[in-house]
């Protein structure tokens, strides 16, 4: 059994300059002023059309994040309709072959210490829930059918894709307090890239 923590990775080749002067290109046909796009213009242009609320102009620009969580995270991830996913499954993926090391990974949870029995607890039941899937794969289940015991920490890889209005919605609501911590752990760190790469479009999100 393998534990590890929740990661994230910006997959899209991210250009900021290009994606600033796409978007101001898109923005100012909405009023006709094309003819005041400078080399400095468009910072200041989409800081303005954020700020007013005319977050539509920023759709015409999509990233790519691979997300390595668990799977009860997900559960949460793809309710978030205005985008696209490409997702491990567990009908195909034999976690009993030698491509997974014969053996089940999981999300370390952000709320717990090692030292904590919750925590102890949790190892527990995980190393209960392997021991069964690899008998039953040895008897001669399916993936598909052994699946039927994975628990929600079972690590799993998501791609998600999604224009910028839609990734300002998704970090508004998931970097929260009031959000899953560990659905937190993965959008705040979705945040620190996305403030770093993009801070006119995302530096406005305020996270508490």
């Amino acid at each position: 059994m393998k534990i590890v923590e929740a990661s994230v990775e910006l997959i899209s080749e991210l250009d900021a300059e290009k994606i600033m002067k796409h978007i101001e290109l898109a923005g100012r046909v909405c009023y006709k002023s094309e003819s005041n796009i400078s080399d400095t213009s468009a910072e200041k242009f989409i800081a303005n059309i954020i700020k007013s609320g005319h977050e539509s102009v920023i759709e015409h620009v999509s990233l790519t994040f691979k997300i390595i969580c668990d799977r009860g995270v997900t559960h949460e991830i793809v309710r978030h309709r205005l985008a696209s996913y490409s997702q491990s499954s567990t009908r195909y993926c034999n976690y009993a072959s030698d491509k997974f090391g014969n053996e089940l990974t999981f999300i370390k949870p952000c709320f717990w210490n090692e030292d904590e029995e919750n925590y102890k607890l949790w190892k527990e039941s995980l190393e209960v829930a392997e021991k069964n899937y690899l008998s039953m794969i040895k008897n001669g289940a399916q993936p598909q059918q052994a699946r039927s015991i994975l628990p929600n920490s079972l690590k799993t890889e998501i791609f998600m894709t999604a224009n910028l209005r839609e990734w300002r919605h998704f970090l508004k609501l998931r970097c929260s307090k009031r959000a899953h911590p560990q659905m937190r752990e993965v959008a705040l760190k979705i945040y620190k890239i996305l403030v770093e790469k993009l801070p006119v479009i995302f530096s406005d999100i305020k996270v508490d």
